[in-house]
C-alpha cells in the first residue's frame, strides 16, 4: 500500500509592475500584500524563476510559492502560468492578488472565479492559465479624484493620510491568504470579504 501523498502546493501571485519607481504605487498593492505575508512567515524573495521573484516556504503541511512577476502588468501571465506548470499547481490552489479601483481602500474581495473588470494583470494571467476559474483577491485602492485619468491614479503612491489604513489592509490580506491556504476559500471569504473595521 502506497502511503505517500504529495505535499499540497499553493501559488500566491501578486500582480504589479517591477522597478523601484512603482514599488509603493496603488497598482502594486498585490506586491505589497505578498511582501507583508512573506515577512510574517520569515520568507524572502531570493529566487528568480519564470520571470518572477519567488519566495518558497511552508505553512503547516502546505508548500507555499509566493511570486512577484517581473514583467509589466500586461504580461504577468507568462510568469504565473510558468510557475503553475513547473510546480504542478491546480487553478483552484492559485490566488491572484491585485488592486481594484471600484473598491475603497480597506476593502477586500476574495472570489473563486469571474471576470477581470478590465484589469490587465488578471486578463494576462487568466488567458495564460486558460481558465477563468482562478481565485483572486482584490484589494481596494479607491477611485481617482475629480477627473484624474485612472491610468495616472494607479501609478501614484498612497498618500500620508492613507498609510494606517493601507497597513491594516495589508495585514488583513496576509491573514486572508493564510486562512485560504489552511481553511479553504469559503472560510476566507466569510471572514475577510468587506471593509476594514471602522471604514
Amino acid at each position: 500500500m502506497n502511503l505517500f501523498r504529495p505535499t499540497p502546493t499553493f501559488l500566491l501571485a501578486g500582480l504589479g509592475n517591477p522597478g523601484r519607481e512603482y514599488r509603493t504605487t496603488r497598482h502594486n498593492i498585490g506586491f505589497l500584500a505578498l511582501d507583508h505575508l512573506a515577512a510574517s512567515l520569515d520568507l524572502t524573495f531570493s529566487k528568480r524563476q519564470s520571470e518572477a521573484l519567488v519566495a518558497i516556504g511552508r505553512l503547516g503541511k502546505v508548500r507555499l510559492i509566493l511570486a512577484k512577476p517581473q514583467t509589466f502588468m500586461n504580461l504577468v501571465g507568462r510568469a504565473v502560468a510558468g510557475l503553475a506548470r513547473f510546480y504542478k499547481v491546480p487553478a483552484a490552489s492559485i490566488v491572484l492578488v491585485c488592486d481594484d479601483l471600484d473598491l475603497p481602500l480597506g476593502t477586500l474581495r476574495l472570489r473563486p472565479a469571474g471576470g477581470t473588470a478590465g484589469h490587465k494583470g488578471l486578463d494576462s494571467s487568466l488567458a495564460a492559465l486558460g481558465t477563468q476559474d482562478v481565485p483572486r483577491l482584490r484589494l481596494g485602492i479607491g477611485r481617482p479624484p475629480g477627473r484624474m485619468d485612472p491610468s495616472d491614479y494607479v501609478l501614484q503612491a498612497f498618500d500620508d493620510q492613507e498609510q494606517d489604513l493601507l497597513h491594516e489592509t495589508l495585514e488583513r490580506a496576509a491573514d486572508c491568504l493564510r486562512v485560504f491556504v489552511l481553511d479553504g476559500l469559503a472560510t476566507a471569504m466569510n471572514r475577510f470579504n468587506g471593509p476594514a473595521n471602522g471604514v
